[in-house]
């Protein structure tokens, strides 16, 4: 995983990551020239300005020309347009236009201290329900085996198996406290939440590893709540599970 990081972001590996690289890229230029600007206009006031030149100060505001407004408008205008133009349509597309579930793959993830469960439909494509009685050292997220639809799941422990080509819809919840899904190379980050069953998504566009870590801090151990998220070609995605189910 070490390839995946360098100088500035880490690489962009999945659809809408260069989008988001992108309006980061712009607030920072923008920020760079909005410094540069102010710095400039500081030292012009400065020697403009100085006792010598003006011994007296001039409070008559209606003196002030218009034009002393102008790099706050322009400002001002720079924002509105980042926030509109890419802010809100990244947001939108992030957040709310999920692809359709019958053309993704859909995975249920539970995390705790300090570590990420991750639960696969069978081929039935369907879920078994889950019980917090069934809670233990080899059940971690409470899969209730009674039920019919939980026979053919698969379960894996701080490794998230997802396919190349297709979009992943991931279901997240939390059994004990806040944790933050977060994948650097996909862009995505999101609070998990106990009670809560929190939907994200992302496509990644190479195969790999990649880091998964919790971005928020949830105890203790917080720093070791690590996992990795695997992408295999779509052949390679479907004799891992058939992998992680034979153990």
């Amino acid at each position: 995983m070490a390839e995946n990081y360098r100088f500035g972001l880490p690489i962009a590996a999945s659809t809408y990551a260069s989008q988001i690289d992108l309006s980061l890229n712009i607030i920072h230029i923008g920020m760079v020239v909005i410094f540069v600007f102010w710095a400039i206009l500081f030292v012009y006031i400065l020697f403009r300005f100085r006792k010598g030149r003006n011994p007296a100060a001039d409070y008559n505001v209606k003196k002030w020309p218009v034009r002393s407004f102008l790099p706050d408008a322009a400002i001002l205008v720079f924002e509105l347009l980042v926030i509109f133009m890419w802010g809100l349509p990244i947001w939108s597309q992030v957040k709310e236009a999920f692809p359709p579930t019958a053309q993704s793959n859909v995975v249920e993830m539970m995390a705790e201290q300090f570590a990420w469960g991750f639960q696969y439909a069978g081929p039935d494509g369907m879920f078994g329900g889950r019980d917090a009685k069934q809670i233990n050292s080899g059940n971690t997220i409470g899969i209730d085996f009674n039920d019919p639809a939980s026979k053919d799941d698969i379960i894996s422990l701080n490794e998230l198996h997802i396919p190349l080509g297709k979009p992943t819809i991931l279901y997240t919840t939390s059994k004990d406290v806040i944790h933050s899904f977060f994948v650097p190379e996909f862009r995505i980050k999101q609070d998990v939440v106990p009670g809560m069953r929190i939907p994200i998504w992302f496509e990644p566009t190479k195969t790999g590893t990649f880091e998964l870590v919790c971005a928020q801090l949830c105890g203790l151990g917080h720093y070791r709540m690590m996992g990795t998220v695997v992408v295999h070609t779509p052949e390679d995605f479907e004799n891992k599970l058939k992998e992680i189910k034979a153990q």
